[in-house]
């Protein structure tokens, strides 16, 4: 009734599977490409602390330091926490202190209260956002200290209605 195909195996054999060369492993993968993801029915209490980017789905509550790396706090995260990352993206619910060395981006359905310390910040239309910011520049694009004058101060000024120069005697006491 039914039969079996030629190139089915028989009971107790093996099947190898071919070697393929794109596989590598997770060690050698640059660390910008390797992320780790945190799903929504999991809850984290503690720290964190790595060298990979981090997706949160789900919930945590403590303290997260990835400094070189990315920090996305997804939809449906939910993130009570300290954290120390190079850039941060919030899209779900993020109270505590970011300070990141490079960008905050808060999407438009994100939820943030808190302390935000980073070099660059970007909020979308619709967001809501309760904070103190502090955004830090580069020591090279520092706005320049405005210098005292050395010009020496106006000797004469000439009269408005005679377009002639009055002299240092006849200012302030201009009669009409």
């Amino acid at each position: 009734m039914f039969k079996k195909p030629k190139n089915s195996k028989k009971e107790g054999e093996f099947v190898q599977r071919p070697e393929t060369s794109d596989f590598s492993p997770m060690a050698t993968r640059e660390p910008e490409h390797v992320k780790t993801v945190i799903g929504e029915r999991i809850t984290i209490n503690g720290d964190i602390r790595g060298n990979e980017n981090l997706v949160i789905e789900g919930s945590m509550q403590g303290k997260i330091e990835l400094d070189k790396n990315q920090i996305t706090v997804g939809p449906k995260g939910r993130v009570e926490a300290e954290i120390q990352a190079n850039n941060v993206t919030i899209s779900g619910r993020l109270t505590g202190n970011i300070q990141a060395s490079g960008t905050v981006k808060i999407n438009k359905d994100a939820n943030f209260s808190g302390t935000i310390k980073a070099k660059n910040i970007s909020v979308e239309d619709g967001a809501y956002l309760k904070a103190s910011i502090e955004l830090h520049r580069d020591p090279k694009k520092a706005v320049p200290t405005i210098e005292k004058s050395t010009s020496k101060p106006i000797q004469d000024t000439v009269d408005s209605y005679t377009d002639q120069p009055l002299k240092k005697s006849h200012l302030g006491s201009k009669t009409q």
